[in-house]
């Protein structure tokens, strides 16, 4: 027999009411391609494209040497050669690549390669092109693992495989080029040979044990954080002592077990993203994907690819299939953020898509089901938005089963103070810093700013600081200039705390009134100066503690 005279219809034994196939007596099993490149797309994001490189050469590899071994008794070839360069027509008749031989000389610059081929519709290169868009190097690691364990066995020497063209990083065609090990030059050798061997694996798993040793000691740190503080909500991580905030994360607890749609509106930097976590994390959707993107930054054009996907050919640059964040949020959870800003054209769209539960990619005619939960936030008034025709009313009424409104800083006064000791010790061990808390002059400043940015600007504030302080506390001269620059009233913090902590915050409040004049300020209180002393090192020492 020759490797002509091989024939699918020999080779693949099934029934037609299904069961155990066999291919060459070797039983064989039918994937998906596109479920091939998922895995693919899980192994890089998991591991890293070095380590998942190593082990889909090292898959293929196994898979030529089992196949080379099969093949050679399973026909009575013609001679040895026959079955020993059977390996590509076997990669053609599998579905994997359609095999070109390019002949002795042909276009090779110096010495001739062992063995050399054109692959056609590479289904590695596809697939890598459809999950994860153009590589900068060969993709074809399973055929290349193939044809180096196929020849390998098949002649007794290590035979290594590589492609020095691929459709997966943007040439024409595929090319595989496969040399006897020795005959590899030492700088080719030493880059390649760590992809056929475990060590190249082992060496990604062991990175990534690091990674998650040091995660598990922030979330350690993290835990004993919201342990030690009961102003933070301990399932969530959220600072919620003040009432309204309360209330929003209890009514956010409570619309997590169902599939609602879910509107969050406030405004910017109350935290409309983090929010949006929780009632992922907290729903049946928590092993799912969570998939966020910010409308109001996505160029017009690009919206409708970017949310639904589109086709190759659809549009200049659409060179590849490419599926739509409705589609990458499947089984999980899509915050549409800004969602005030999308374009009315859009809007239509986006109505279909929640009432059908599918999209249509563009340049498609065919729908595609989507499962994922939707959420969407707005700092704008979608109210006012429909009455002026810049919304659609039904789109809003879609989107609004659910509203959670987060109430600004300034109406969270109770949870100010939380909110700055959190993120100073969440920026401390970011940046490495040892700084363990505030001093009064910094806290006045810090309670009577109204924070127009909310929580974010808050954040950022801190991050600054903990930045420029050259001491072991925040001082006044730390936070940004408008912190410093707010109004020396103390203001109103509500009738429902804890009067020790309304003294408190007016005693800063006059220091801070005062200029940092503890004298001053003792005198404006109507209290003594050892008062004031013991009262100003009382709350450095809550503030250490929290730390």
């Amino acid at each position: 027999m020759r490797i002509d005279d091989l024939d699918l219809r020999e080779l693949l034994d099934l029934s037609p009411r299904g069961g155990v196939m066999r291919f060459a007596g070797e039983r064989v099993l039918l994937w998906d391609a596109f479920a091939m490149g998922m895995l693919r797309r899980e192994l890089i994001s998991t591991l890293g494209v070095t380590a998942a490189r190593g082990v889909l050469t090292r898959l293929g590899f196994a898979h030529g040497v089992r196949t080379a071994e099969t093949m050679k008794t399973a026909f009575p070839w013609d001679n040895e050669r026959e079955w020993r360069i059977a390996g590509g027509r076997l990669h053609t008749l599998q579905g994997l690549v359609r095999f070109e031989a390019i002949p002795d000389g042909d276009g090779s610059a110096g010495p001739l390669p062992f063995a050399q081929a054109i692959w056609h519709d590479s289904y590695e290169a596809e697939q890598h092109l459809i999950q994860l868009g153009q590589s900068d190097e060969p993709v074809c690691w399973t055929l290349a693992g193939f044809a180096s364990g196929y020849l390998t066995h098949a002649n007794g020497r290590a035979v290594m495989c590589i492609e020095d063209r691929c459709r997966g990083k943007g040439d024409a065609i595929c090319r595989m080029v496969g040399r006897f090990k020795e005959d590899w030059e030492p700088a080719v050798l030493d880059k390649i040979q760590p992809f056929f061997e475990k060590e190249c694996v082992e060496e990604a798993l062991a990175r990534l044990t690091a990674e998650l040793r040091k995660t598990e000691r922030k979330l350690r740190i993290r835990r004993r954080d919201l342990e030690d503080d009961d102003a933070i909500d301990a399932a969530s991580g959220l600072v919620a002592r003040a009432p309204a905030m309360r209330r929003v994360l209890d009514m956010a607890a409570r619309v997590a077990g169902v599939e609602s749609t879910v509107l969050l509106t406030g405004e910017s930097g109350v935290g409309k993203e983090r929010l949006a976590r929780f009632v992922h994390a907290e729903s049946a959707r928590a092993g799912g994907p969570f998939v966020a993107v910010n409308l109001g930054a996505v160029p017009e054009t690009l919206i409708e690819s970017e949310i639904f996907g589109h086709a190759k050919g659809s549009f200049t640059g659409a060179i590849v299939d490419r599926p739509g964040l409705f589609e990458a949020a499947q089984g999980g959870t899509l915050l549409l953020d800004e969602v005030g800003e999308l374009p009315l054209a859009m809007q239509v769209k986006l109505l279909r898509v929640l009432q059908e539960r599918e999209v249509r990619r563009v340049g498609e005619n065919k729908s595609r089901p989507v499962d994922a939960r939707v959420i969407a936030a707005t700092n704008r008034d979608l109210g006012a938005d429909v009455a002026i025709g810049r919304f659609r009313q039904d789109l809003f009424y879609r989107l609004r089963v659910v509203e959670l409104k987060i109430p600004p800083l300034r109406e969270r006064k109770e949870d100010l103070l939380a909110l700055a000791r959190l993120f100073l010790g969440e920026q401390a061990r970011r940046l490495g810093r040892k700084i363990s808390g505030y001093t009064p002059d910094a806290l006045g400043k810090i309670v009577r700013y109204p924070w127009p940015g909310n929580v974010r600007e808050l954040e950022n504030a801190i991050e600054r600081a903990v930045v420029l302080a050259d001491g072991e506390r925040i001082g006044e001269n730390d936070l940004p200039d408008e912190v410093q620059s707010a109004p020396p009233t103390a203001l109103p913090l509500g009738s429902t705390r804890p009067l020790d902590e309304v003294e408190r915050d007016h005693i800063l409040a006059a220091v801070a009134n005062a200029g940092g004049n503890k004298t001053r300020a003792a005198h404006e209180l109507g209290i003594g100066i050892a008062t004031l002393h013991r009262k100003l090192r009382q709350y450095e020492t809550e503030v250490s503690r929290r730390m």
